[in-house]
C-alpha cells in the first residue's frame, strides 16, 4: 500500500526489523515541567487512503526514560486529517520534570484496515451470562 507523507524535511518514520509499527520521532527538543501538558510534533503529515485508518501510540518506554505519559492514550487518524498542516503530535504529561532532545522516538504508528460500517439493532435484552463487572475476567 502506498501511503502519501510530508515529512516538513524530517525522516521517515521507520520499524524495526521484525516489527510492524513505525517509530516516530521528536521533531524539536521538549522541556516539560511536572504536570506540564502539550502537544510534541512528531513532524509529519500523512494521506491516509479510503478504508485505513493510523493509530499513533506511545513507545512503551517513553514513562520511564522520558518521564511522559500521552494524555489520550491513543491518536487516531482517518482520511479527512490530510492536509499539509495536519501534522501528527504527541498530547504529552510530564511525569516529572523532563527534557527531550529531537530526534526521539517516543510514539509509534500503525496503519490498519478501518472497521465496516457497523448496523446496531436494539433489543431490551441481550440475553447472554454477565462476566462479573467490569475489568473482571476472574481472579487468575
Amino acid at each position: 500500500m502506498n501511503i502519501r507523507i510530508n515529512t516538513h524535511g524530517h525522516d521517515l518514520p521507520a520499524k524495526a526489523e521484525g516489527g510492524d509499527w513505525y517509530d516516530l520521532k521528536t521533531v524539536e527538543d521538549v522541556t516539560l515541567k511536572e504536570g506540564e501538558i502539550k502537544t510534541i510534533s512528531l513532524g509529519i503529515s500523512l494521506e491516509i487512503p479510503e478504508g485505513y485508518t493510523a493509530y499513533i501510540l506511545p513507545r512503551s518506554s517513553a514513562p520511564a526514560r522520558f518521564g511522559i505519559e500521552m494524555v489520550n492514550s491513543m491518536g487516531v487518524i482517518d482520511q479527512s486529517y490530510c492536509g499539509d498542516n495536519d501534522v501528527i503530535g504527541f498530547v504529552a504529561r510530564a511525569l516529572r520534570d523532563t527534557f527531550i532532545e529531537a530526534g526521539t522516538r517516543i510514539a509509534q504508528m500503525g496503519i490498519y484496515k478501518s472497521p465496516e460500517n457497523l448496523e446496531f439493532e436494539v433489543v431490551e435484552r441481550l440475553g447472554n451470562k454477565n462476566r462479573g463487572g467490569f475489568g473482571s475476567t476472574g481472579e487468575k
